[in-house]
């Protein structure tokens, strides 16, 4: 997965050096920066494939970068921070993040992540390009989707997450599942981080928790685009 273009953004010099260093023996493009702003500068001039973002910084925060690349572009994102407390986990996935990683960190670790969400994040090579279920319309070329016409607004990993369950709808697809083919693979961190992108794919269709009409939940299985009958 080598010619990627990376973003890292961080107002630790040192560790962006090491970062930077690590991920181009690795073979990918990476560009640095060390604040908000200097990263929200770049995103509007240069096209970036993923952006590995910093939460703490001065002036412009991780979290208010990453709402307003969200207002913009569908560019999958994941947090690198100290804060790792469960509701600041939550938050950065509910605002859009694609994965999220704890200071101290392993830098083969980090690749890792990066190559996982790339891959959920390149367009699917199914002979059927076009997903549509009661009103979604997902084009897997294009990683656009829509609701009953009207542009419906998710991140790469939501977008992967409705692709599969579309593509066997009225099936259960166990979570185990969803976890190999989004996350690409178990970890126990994955497990949180998979039931914060339901819940967001419900609100953004629409679904009553309770009475959902899209994703259904199977517990102790998985989940089922549609009713049980």
């Amino acid at each position: 997965m080598s010619g990627y273009r990376i973003l890292v953004v961080d107002d630790e010099d040192k560790l962006l050096d090491l970062i930077k260093n690590f991920l181009e023996k690795e073979g990918f493009a990476v560009t640095c920066a060390d604040s908000g702003v200097e990263a929200l500068k770049l995103l509007e001039k240069r096209k970036f494939d993923l952006v590995v973002l910093d939460i703490m910084m001065p002036e412009v925060s991780g979290f208010d970068v990453l709402r307003r690349i969200r207002e913009k572009i569908q560019i999958p994102v994941i947090f690198l921070t100290a804060r790792a407390e469960e509701p600041d986990k939550l938050l950065g996935l509910e605002l859009g993040g694609d994965d999220y990683i704890t200071k101290p960190f392993s830098l083969r670790e980090l690749a890792a992540r990066i190559r996982a969400v790339l891959r959920r994040a390149k367009p699917s090579e199914a002979a059927n390009t076009i997903l549509e279920y009661g009103g979604i319309r997902l084009d897997l070329n294009e990683k656009t989707a829509s609701l009953n016409g009207r542009p419906l607004f998710l991140t790469p990993t939501e977008f992967r997450i409705l692709a599969i369950l579309m593509a066997h709808p009225g099936t259960i697809v166990s979570r185990l599942r969803i976890l190999e083919e989004v996350f690409g693979g178990y970890y126990e961190g994955y497990e949180r981080n998979l039931d914060t992108h339901i819940s967001n794919l419900r609100k953004k269709l629409g679904d009553n928790p309770l009475n959902p009409r899209y994703i259904k939940t199977v517990y102790g299985t998985g989940y089922k685009l549609g009713g049980l009958s």
